[in-house]
Parts: structure tokens; C-alpha cells; sequence
């Protein structure tokens, strides 16, 4: 558990700050009257209500990022946003291609199966990606990035019970312009960036891009010596702008594509008791989840992923109402092989080919009604379809042996999604300094998913419909213009869908229902001290419905099968706050804090009893929620000194994130282990992290030059060199396998920018 020192130190630079701020209140013009030429210069625009306002105007519990904090903190992709803001939480999960595992409020689904959505929705350049994979964006072109906590489904879709991170790439100029960089650090890693732009000034512009990254890996084999888990990455793409200056239309097309290849690796944490230990050598059994994770055992593997995208943006000012249509296109195909025993007995050995391809479209028409009354109105339609297929050597004994060769009867899913909605978000402001928030989207999911072997054939086929509406409602007081106070209710929706792991007729046809939140929430966003401060706070509290569980039952060919089912419900709920000072010229202090108390309620699915064997009912109720901290905080602080040649900026961060469980699994059972019910008292202690302390800093120069600028940066991560997992799983006391965190790292950059 986190230390009371260290809680205690996060609450006093949190409370201490804030309460001196509020002692001295500032009179500032209301930001809201104000144009976006006169705003405060430290006010950040967001779009997270699909309008542009200022975070502090925003009712919403939101963390803005933008690209200058980026850069001065050397970060590569999403995972870095980890810390940025309270309650978020993002691991790598090395089983698909720039896979994430997001949880925002303790909510997640960590898991790259594309039979099942995220509940936490990426949304890049306004296109919702339908999967965890692809999730892992490059920084080096981003505009801004939004995380929104809490269900977000009024505005932005389906399955977004969680949150919402929102991801805004940089727009072409129209003028000519370049930057790129170069940049080296441990690990044998590298990487080189560039994005040019063109245009005519006016009217017409196109940016085109390409970066290039790659690594030897952090983790060393164990038996030949030589560092694997390394990794070859490709993005590149150009989009086209036409805008004409003063004009109602605008267009921007954007087309790109990514190619990755990486070694996926796992480390072994499989211990004594589990069948696969049985068939190991020894020292490759009972290793620890933090320093031994770095030390791998596994058969040589390789994974490729080929997606090419394409993002249709089209805007029209007809006067009285903007009208914005968005198309997106996105497309992957993935190869894997994997060595999930993680030992040099060949043991658990799969092959798996993957292809999935989703177009979505929205249609959206905003204004203002009337006076102090403004709206955002649409339509969405996704689609989707993937296809998987698997081969598996089990016990095979011999890693010369092709997979496919090994299981000829490999397993085929196929599944398809179509989702359409209509969707309302209104603003009242019906009184002085009053305003209601409200609105709502209905959403109808048509899932379809086939289940089969190439040799046995059919196992069964599913087919269904799920449709939710999901309300919001919401109200703010702005009793001064430096202070805003908010309270808001919102229900979120994940569909429903059908089992691929499903082993029988019967159970491959029963759909498991929806998900669903009803989020609570209170808040005060705070300008103070002249804008030198802003200190915002949000209290929540979610009831989760319907989870969507892995359950153990009887049937198949081997007796029993793996299937989703809707098991209990959860209760959340939390305290977030950060805050941002800006004391002297050139010095930014920042710190944020999360606190969440989650519980399980009713949380009975079926398993295999550990002294039968039978199918019985387990009672999963004590267990801690996954990817769920009782705390997580950081603390920032960056200072911009002017010289005769630019600026230097120094940047530091620390990121606490206290222990946390990855996985719903068996801890220590009571009960009746016979007949049920078992009682599972917490999970598994090897998924569970241990507290983290992550230390970041980094060095900037920059050189002004005849019409740009040149800069370089030394940086280090992780410098505290703490060593964990960011993703542990145990297989039905089989087996047991895990991936780590980068360790510390160091490393330079040099860039230009014309």
C-alpha cells in the first residue's frame, strides 16, 4: 500500500498550494467573454465537448496536454501520458502491435482480442479506434492531447465508459516549414523524425512525415546472452489541406500507414504447484516479478503489423450553423508467433494471423439556438470485421516443428460489428452565472461471430443486437469568473457480444449483455493568484453493472471452456485534483493526485475446483479491481532560462503509482473446494506491482537561427531504476507469464525546426 509519508507529502503540495491561492483571489475579465486573441496566454483550448473553450470553462474533469509539454519532457508515445493525469493508468501489453492496456477511474479492458471493445476510447484526428492495438501513437506531430475521465458517451461514442484520451495531430501550415530529429539511447535504441510542410500560404497545404524507431530490447536471454524484445517501427503519411482564406469549406485529408515488426517476449513466473513447473529446469520456476522478469527463457518469435489508415475531414460554415463531417478508415494485418510458456521446454507454442479493418463516419451540426443556448447534434455509423486464426503446439517438445503443422485443426474466428447512433449535447446558460449541461445518445450494436476448426469444423455461430440510450446531465455556477463549480450525471454503455473462446454450439450462440456505469461526479475548477494558479478538484462515484467476465464451465472437448459472461457489479469511487503554478516568469510547477476505493459486489462465476476437478461456483467478491491503485500522483516542475543564444529548458517529473493487481485470478481460497461455493480471498500476489516511483528529466537548448531554430536534448527515464511488470497473467494453474517495464534509460536528441 502506499506509504502515509508519501500520500501525506502528495496531499500537502496539493492542499497547501491551493488553499494559499484561494486566500488571494484574483478579478480577471470572464475567459468566456473573452476571444480566443485575448485570452490568458497560459489558457489551453480544448475540444473536448466537441466545441472550442477553455479547460477552465470546461465542466468536464480534464487534463490537457499540449505540444511544447511534450517535447520538454522528451516523451515517445501514449504510455508517457502515465501520470500526467489523477486516475490514469497505461501498460504495454507486448501481445499485439503498439497494444495498450488504458484505465482511466479504475476501469479497463487489458486484452487485444477484437471480439471486445476498449473501454477507454482513442480517439486520433476525431476517428474512434475500435481496438486496443495501434493505441501506442508517436508524439512527434501532436498538436494536443485531452484525457477525459468518466463516461464519455454522449459525444464520443460507444464503449467509452472509462474515458476518453483525445488526439489532435498538428494541421499543414500552408507555408513551407520542416522539423526533424534524431535521437539515441540505451538499449541500442534510435530513432529518426521528420515532418515537411508546403503549401501556397493561403489557400492549400500538405504535410508529409515519416519516423522510424527501433531497439535491441531491454530484456537479455537467459540462455544465449544476447538482448531480445527488440523491436522495428515505420510510420509515414502526408495530409492535405484546402482552406480558403475567409472562406465556409475546408478539407483535410489525411492518408498513412504503419509497419512494425518486434520480438514478443515473456518472462516466466510460473512457481511450484503449477503443471508447467513440473516439465521446466528449476531456475527457470519460482523467479521474482521485478528484477528476474528482465532475464527470459523463450523460443525465438517475431510479430509484424501492417496498418495503413485514412481520415476524411470535411467543415462547413453555413452562418447560422457549422457543419463537420469525419470519415475514417483504418485497416491491419498482424502475424504472431509467441513462446506463452516462456521456459526453453517447449511447451505452449501459437501461431496466430489476424485481419481487421473498421470505417466509421459521424456527422455533426452545431451552433447557437439562441442566445445563451448552444448546441452539438449528430449521427455516427461504425463498422467493423476481423478474422483470426490460430494454430497452437501444446507439449510439442520440439520447437523445429511449425505450429501449423503441429495442429492442423488450428482455430478460425470471424466476427463483425455494426453500430449506428444519433446523439445530442445541449448548453443553457438559463440564469446568471448558471448554466445546464444535458444531452444523450442512442446507440444500436449488431454483432455477429463465428467459431471453428479448419479440420472438425463448425463449433457454433452467434448473432444479435444491443441498443442502450446513455443521458448526461450536468450543471455549473460560476460564482466569481475565476471559479467555476460543477456537478454532472452520465451513464456509459459497452456493448454486449458473443464468446470466441466458446468450445459448443449452445455456448457460442448466448450473447453476453452490455456494460454499464453510472458515473456521479462533483468539481471546482479554480483560477487564482492573477492566472498564476489553476487548481481543479473532482469527487466521483461509479456503479458498474453487468461486468463482462471470463467464466469457467462445463463442455467442449476438453471438458470445460472459457466464456464471457456478465458476472456482479463494482462500485468506485475517488478524489482527483491538479494543479498548475507559474510563480516566477519562466518557472511551471505541476502536480496531480488520484485516490480510488473500489469494491466488487455479487462477483459468482463458475470455475474448476482446485480438489474435484468439477465446474463449481466461485465467489471472485474479495478480489481487487485490475489496473485500479489506491493512489497515484506526480510532481513537475520545468524552468525556461533565456540566454544570448535561446533558451534552456530544464524539466524533472516524478510519478508515484501505488500497488495495483493485473489480472482477476486465484489468491488464497476458503470455502467448500469440493462443491462450492469457493471463496477467492484477493488475487493472485504475482500480478500485482509493487509501488512505483518513476523519475524523469531532461535538458533542452535551444539555438535560435536565421529563420528556425536548432535544439538538443539529453533526458533520462525511469532514473530511479525501479523494475516491474506492466502485465502478469496465470493460466487455470498451468502456467504464468509476465512482461516488464523499460528500466532506466538515458539517452539524446537532436533536432531543427524551419
Amino acid at each position: 500500500m502506499t506509504s502515509a509519508p508519501i500520500r501525506g507529502a502528495w496531499l500537502a503540495a496539493l492542499t497547501s498550494t491551493a488553499l494559499s491561492g484561494i486566500a488571494v483571489p484574483a478579478f480577471a475579465q470572464d475567459s468566456a467573454e473573452q476571444s480566443a486573441e485575448t485570452l490568458n496566454p497560459n489558457e489551453i483550448i480544448v475540444s473536448a465537448r466537441r466545441r472550442s473553450e477553455t479547460l477552465q470553462d470546461t465542466p468536464v474533469a480534464i487534463t490537457a496536454i499540449n505540444s511544447a509539454m511534450l517535447e520538454n519532457k522528451a516523451s515517445v508515445n501514449i504510455g508517457d501520458l502515465q501520470g500526467a493525469a489523477p486516475n490514469l493508468l497505461i501498460t504495454q501489453q507486448n501481445s499485439g502491435a503498439q497494444a495498450a492496456n488504458l484505465s482511466i477511474r479504475g476501469l479497463t479492458y487489458a486484452d487485444i482480442e477484437k471480439s471486445q471493445e476498449p473501454t477507454v476510447g482513442v480517439v486520433i484526428d476525431g476517428v474512434f479506434i475500435g481496438t486496443n492495438t495501434g493505441q501506442l501513437l508517436d508524439f512527434f506531430d501532436i498538436e494536443q492531447i485531452e484525457v477525459l475521465r468518466g463516461p464519455q458517451g454522449t459525444l464520443f461514442g460507444r464503449n467509452t465508459i472509462g474515458g476518453v484520451i483525445n488526439i489532435r495531430r498538428t494541421k499543414p501550415t500552408k507555408e513551407f516549414g520542416i522539423k526533424a530529429e534524431a535521437s539515441y539511447s540505451k538499449w541500442n535504441t534510435w530513432s529518426t523524425r521528420a515532418v515537411v510542410n508546403a503549401g501556397d500560404g493561403e489557400n492549400f497545404g500538405v504535410k508529409a512525415w515519416y519516423f522510424h524507431n527501433q531497439s535491441d530490447g531491454y530484456y537479455r536471454n537467459g540462455v544465449t546472452g544476447k538482448r531480445v524484445g527488440g523491436s522495428n517501427n515505420e510510420n509515414f503519411g502526408a495530409s492535405f489541406l484546402f482552406e480558403p482564406t475567409g472562406g465556409p469549406f475546408s478539407a483535410q485529408l489525411t492518408v498513412e500507414k504503419l509497419d512494425q515488426k518486434f520480438d514478443p517476449v515473456n518472462s516466466n513466473i510460473a512457481q511450484t504447484g503449477e503443471l508447467f513447473c513440473a516439465f521446466e529446469p528449476a531456475e527457470q520456476c519460482n523467479r521474482n516479478n521485478t528484477s528476474d522478469l528482465y532475464t527470459v527463457f523463450n523460443s525465438p518469435a517475431i510479430s509484424t503489423y501492417s496498418a495503413p489508415a485514412a481520415t476524411l475531414e470535411l467543415n462547413y460554415d453555413a452562418g447560422a450553423v457549422q457543419i463537420t463531417s469525419i470519415t475514417g478508415w483504418r485497416k491491419s494485418k498482424e502475424f504472431q508467433t509467441q513462446d506463452f510458456d516462456a521456459s526453453t521446454t517447449d511447451l505452449y507454442y501459437v501461431k496466430r494471423t489476424q485481419h481487421y479493418r473498421q470505417w466509421s463516419q459521424e456527422l455533426r451540426f452545431a451552433g447557437n439556438l439562441f442566445d445563451g443556448f448552444d448546441y452539438v447534434v449528430g449521427g455516427f455509423y461504425f463498422n467493423s470485421k476481423y478474422d483470426l486464426t490460430q494454430f497452437t503446439r501444446v507439449f510439442g517438445f520440439d520447437t523445429t516443428i511449425d505450429p501449423e503443422v503441429f495442429d492442423p485443426n488450428g482455430q478460425v474466428v470471424n466476427g463483425k460489428t455494426e453500430s449506428y447512433a444519433a446523439f445530442g449535447d445541449f448548453n443553457w446558460a438559463f440564469a446568471d452565472k448558471w448554466r445546464l449541461s444535458f444531452g444523450g445518445r442512442f446507440t444500436h450494436d449488431h454483432k455477429e461471430l463465428s467459431n471453428q476448426f479448419l479440420v472438425s469444423g463448425p463449433v457454433g455461430d452467434g448473432s444479435g443486437s444491443f441498443k442502450k440510450f446513455t443521458p448526461k446531465v450536468g450543471i455549473d455556477f460560476r460564482p466569481n469568473p475565476d471559479t467555476m463549480l460543477y456537478a454532472s450525471w452520465s451513464r456509459g454503455y459497452r456493448s454486449g457480444g458473443f464468446s470466441p473462446r466458446a468450445a459448443t454450439a449452445e455456448t457460442a450462440g448466448t450473447p453476453y449483455n452490455p456494460e454499464q456505469v453510472d458515473s456521479f461526479e462533483i468539481g471546482a475548477k479554480l483560477d487564482l493568484l492573477d492566472n498564476m494558479l489553476q487548481f481543479n478538484v473532482a469527487a466521483f462515484y461509479s456503479k458498474y453493472d453487468d461486468l463482462q467476465q471470463n467464466t469457467t464451465i462445463p463442455g467442449g472437448p476438453t471438458g470445460n471452456q472459457t466464456i464471457t459472461s456478465n458476472a456482479g457489479s463494482a462500485k468506485i469511487k475517488g478524489i482527483e485534483a491538479d494543479l498548475t503554478l507559474r510563480p516566477v516568469e519562466g518557472l511551471r510547477l505541476t502536480a496531480t493526485m488520484g485516490l480510488l476505493d473500489s469494491q466488487f459486489k455479487d462477483f459468482i462465476v463458475g470455475n474448476v475446483s482446485p480438489t474435484s476437478g468439477n465446474i463449481v461456483l466461485f465467489d471472485y467478491s474479495k478480489n481487487n479491481m485490475i489496473y485500479a491503485p489506491k493512489f497515484s500522483g506526480s510532481l513537475g516542475a520545468e524552468y525556461t532560462l533565456l540566454t544570448g543564444f535561446g533558451d534552456v529548458v530544464g524539466n524533472v517529473g516524478l510519478r508515484h503509482i501505488s500497488p495495483y493487481d493485473q489480472q482477476i485470478s486465484l489468491g488464497p481460497l476458503t470455502g467448500d473446494l469440493d462443491n462450492g461455493p469457493v471463496i477467492v480471498n484477493g488475487n493472485d500476489p504475482r500480478v500485482r506491482v509493487k509501488s512505483q516511483d518513476l523519475l524523469d528529466a531532461s535538458l533542452t537548448a535551444h539555438f535560435d537561427l536565421a529563420g528556425g531554430e536548432a535544439y538538443a536534448t539529453v533526458f533520462g527515464r525511469n532514473l530511479l531504476d525501479q523494475r516491474r511488470s506492466n502485465a502478469a497473467f496465470t493460466v487455470a494453474g498451468l502456467w504464468s507469464f509476465a512482461s516488464a517495464i523499460e528500466p532506466r534509460t538515458f539517452g539524446v536528441t537532436l533536432g531543427i525546426k524551419y
